[in-house]
């Protein structure tokens, strides 16, 4: 009867869909290995070890050993190839982060941090509700930074995105070096898909050039670290010239003889040209905060009756250098305001 029972179930569907679902598992384990110790001897692992050597000092052995456990990702690759900035119209985009708990969690991160969102608008002149923004769209106040590790992102868009392969093995190069100097594990690091750290999303070269030890612990920790994360948020605007208590943007009108339509707006970090005045010449209505002289840049955004016009300024044009979207600039704009608003009542 034993042996009866044993060669049904061994003849069963049950039996063969659990005996190829673990043939398949270890075969997947097996691949995954081989794979990741496979990546070490590809020629453009070779040359960009040999380069970290040859120019940096690192040793042969020690990066051979860290690129055979590197875990190149599909995911990643399908992240960078439909950002959400170019496969949604504004009226979806903007629901993503003007939502209120975003705002209310803003409120709440800016009261707690208060001196020091202070101290940082009182040395580089960047406005507080500008600061928060940025946080809260990036990684909702440091409480979702990613979760994939920085080696696996960069090494991922470096040696398998030959679209912007050069640009990713230098911010590879550049968190190498970090990781030299500061003496962490390079794998124990995580990041958004495109190897972005920290509570305000800095890849490695911008954390080379922007990060600061604000509370002058001697350690740039833009990670857990709340008052090195603001500091270096305000010194990154600062450095790419926000102009202190100068607007971001007016809502404006077009009239009825306006030469001007959606394909003159600006869509990716365009540097404002025309001024003002020659807005109004062609055919910009609304009330303004800015003098005829000012420069700007035209903003067009779907909403779904129809399309809303802005005009940007230069701190417009700053925030675009954080993120070159159109739509994610105009993100944090909006939503620095409604925080602005809700810390102001509730003071």
């Amino acid at each position: 009867m034993r042996n009866g029972i044993q060669h049904t179930f061994l003849n069963s569907p049950l039996f063969r869909q659990l005996f190829f679902s673990l043939l398949f598992f270890s075969l997947l384990c097996l691949s995954g290995s081989a794979w990741s110790s496979s990546l070490v001897k590809e020629t453009k692992v070779q040359n960009f070890i040999d380069q970290m050597v040859s120019k940096h000092g690192f040793n042969r052995d020690e990066l051979e050993k860290l690129f055979s456990q590197i875990k190149i990702k599909q995911e990643i690759l399908n992240a960078i190839s439909r950002p959400a900035e170019k496969s949604k119209p504004w009226y979806e985009y903007r629901n993503i982060f003007l939502k209120s708990r975003r705002i209310k969690h803003g409120i709440k991160f800016w009261k707690e941090n208060q001196q020091v969102i202070d101290y940082a608008h009182e040395v580089y002149g960047v406005a507080p509700e500008i600061i928060v923004a940025i946080i809260g769209v990036e990684t909702f106040y440091g409480t979702r930074q990613g979760s994939y590790r920085v080696m696996d992102a960069l090494s991922t868009l470096g040696f398998k995105y030959p679209k912007r392969s050069q640009f990713f093995l230098g911010e590879l190069e550049y968190f190498l070096l970090m990781s030299k100097e500061q003496g962490f594990d390079p794998l124990s690091k995580k990041g958004s898909y495109a190897g972005a750290m920290g509570m305000g999303q800095f890849i490695p070269s911008s954390y080379q050039s922007y990060a600061i030890d604000f509370d002058g612990d001697g350690i740039k920790n833009i990670w857990s670290n709340e008052a090195d994360a603001i500091g270096s948020v305000a010194n990154y605007f600062k450095r790419h010239g926000w102009q202190k208590d100068q607007p971001v943007a007016d809502q404006i009108s077009l009239n009825k003889d306006s030469v001007l339509s959606p394909k003159d707006a600006c869509k990716r970090s365009c540097k404002p040209k025309l001024t003002v005045a020659d807005f109004k010449h062609k055919g910009v209505t609304g009330k303004l905060s800015v003098s005829d002289k000012t420069k700007a840049v035209l903003l067009a955004l779907k909403q779904k009756t129809g399309m809303e016009y802005w005009l940007g300024y230069n701190n417009f044009y700053v925030i675009s250098r954080y993120n070159h979207s159109t739509l994610y600039s105009m993100a944090v704009y909006q939503l620095s305001q409604e925080i602005k608003k809700g810390f102001e009542k509730n003071k």
